[in-house]
C-alpha cells in the first residue's frame, strides 16, 4: 500500500513543479518587461495600451503551468474523495516526467518572453508603428516553446488510460 501512496505523491510533485516553474518564469518576465514599462510611461504615459499588453504576455507561460497542474488534479480525481486513482510508484513517475515539458518550457520561454516584450516596450517608446509589428510578435514567437511543452504534457497526460489503472491497482 505504501507504493500506490508514493506514486500519487510522484505525481502531485509533477502537477506542483509544473505550476510552480512556470509560475515563476512568468512572475520573472512580467518583472522585466513591467520595469521596462514603468520607465517609459514615465516619459509616454499614452503608450499604456500597448504597454500592458507586452506586459502581460509573459504571464501566459503561469497559466499553462496551471493548466498542467489541474490536469494531474482531474485525472487522480482528486476533486472526489470517493474515487481517487490510486497509483504506482511508477505511475507516479510517469506523471511527473509529463509534468516536466510544461514546466520548464513555461520557466524558460517566460523569462526570455519577458525580455523581448521589454525591448519591444522599448522599441515603441521611440517608434510606436513598430509596436504590434515588431513588440508583440516576437513575443508571441517565443511563447510558440511554451505551447508546444504545454500540448506534450497534455499529450502525455491523456494518453493514460486513467480507468484501466483504477482497475489494475484495484484488482
Amino acid at each position: 500500500m505504501e507504493l500506490v501512496g508514493l506514486g500519487n505523491a510522484l505525481a502531485l510533485f509533477g502537477g506542483a513543479i509544473a505550476v510552480l516553474l512556470a509560475g515563476a518564469g512568468s512572475a520573472v518576465g512580467i518583472g522585466y518587461a513591467g520595469r521596462a514599462a514603468a520607465g517609459v510611461l514615465t516619459e509616454k504615459p499614452e503608450r499604456y495600451g500597448i504597454n500592458f499588453i507586452m506586459v502581460v504576455l509573459p504571464g501566459t507561460q503561469g497559466f499553462y503551468g496551471f493548466l498542467g497542474g489541474f490536469l494531474v488534479i482531474q485525472n487522480l480525481a482528486l476533486l472526489d474523495p470517493q474515487t481517487v486513482v490510486a497509483l504506482t510508484w511508477q505511475q507516479g513517475l510517469m506523471i511527473l516526467a509529463a509534468c516536466l515539458p510544461v514546466g520548464f518550457g513555461g520557466l524558460i520561454s517566460a523569462m526570455h518572453q519577458g525580455k523581448v516584450c521589454a525591448g519591444g516596450i522599448l522599441m515603441a517608446a521611440k517608434r510606436p508603428e513598430m509596436a504590434f509589428k515588431a513588440g508583440v510578435v516576437y513575443a508571441v514567437m517565443v511563447e510558440v516553446y511554451a505551447v508546444l511543452g504545454l500540448l506534450i504534457t497534455i499529450f502525455m497526460l491523456n494518453s493514460v488510460d486513467w480507468k484501466a489503472v483504477q482497475q489494475a491497482v484495484a484488482g
